[in-house]
């Protein structure tokens, strides 16, 4: 699914702003799994919360990946992913204590550069949903960084620039790599 690209990284590392970025210049962008789990399971007084049972959180997060590739198939041109099933599945193997391997993915299921937020103190805040510091968004960050190049994946790291640079080095380094398109 070369037209699938996710953003990943550190937590608080500018993610959600780069995807409303490219939402405003007309790409599709798909939410991160995680901060709709947390407010669904705070509405639902649930427990799959990072910080009650991650490998609840985990798997949900997971099987809300899936669905969120399942349902953007017939999409045309670039779709953003704030982070994908390769994170989703990272997290749900970290916290069983199992290792990622390339034989679990049967078909790559996003585009095989994927775009990284590096750690960025400065711009890092909590709130309702991310109540992790900032040393576990960086080991986050790390995990990351180590498995999608096992996986297969190119990682290209963000600069710490405006939010209008980073949508247009994304942008430039996709059309280098050839059109989006349907087939993909």
């Amino acid at each position: 699914m070369d037209r699938f690209v996710v953003i990943s990284g550190c937590s608080g590392g500018g993610k959600s702003s780069l995807l409303n970025e490219l939402a405003r210049r007309g790409h599709a962008v798909v939410e991160e799994p995680g901060r709709r789990i947390v407010v669904e399971q705070r509405a639902a007084h649930g427990t799959a919360l990072p910080w009650t049972d991650m490998e609840a959180f985990a798997l949900r997060a997971l099987e809300l990946a899936h669905a969120d590739h399942a349902a953007r198939r017939k999409a045309t041109g670039w779709v953003f992913f704030d982070r994908g099933i390769i994170d989703a599945a990272s997290a749900l193997a970290q916290a069983r204590g199992e290792t990622l391997t390339p034989g679990q993915f049967s078909l790559r299921p996003h585009n095989k550069t994927i775009f990284m937020t590096p750690p960025w103190p400065e711009i890092y805040q909590t709130d309702n949903e991310r109540r992790h510091d900032f040393a576990a968004a960086v080991a986050e960050y790390q995990r990351l960084c180590h498995i999608y190049p096992q996986l297969g994946y190119d990682i290209r790291i963000l600069s710490k620039a405006s939010v209008s640079d980073r949508a247009d080095f994304v942008i430039e380094a996709l059309q280098r790599s050839g059109p989006a398109s349907v087939e993909a």
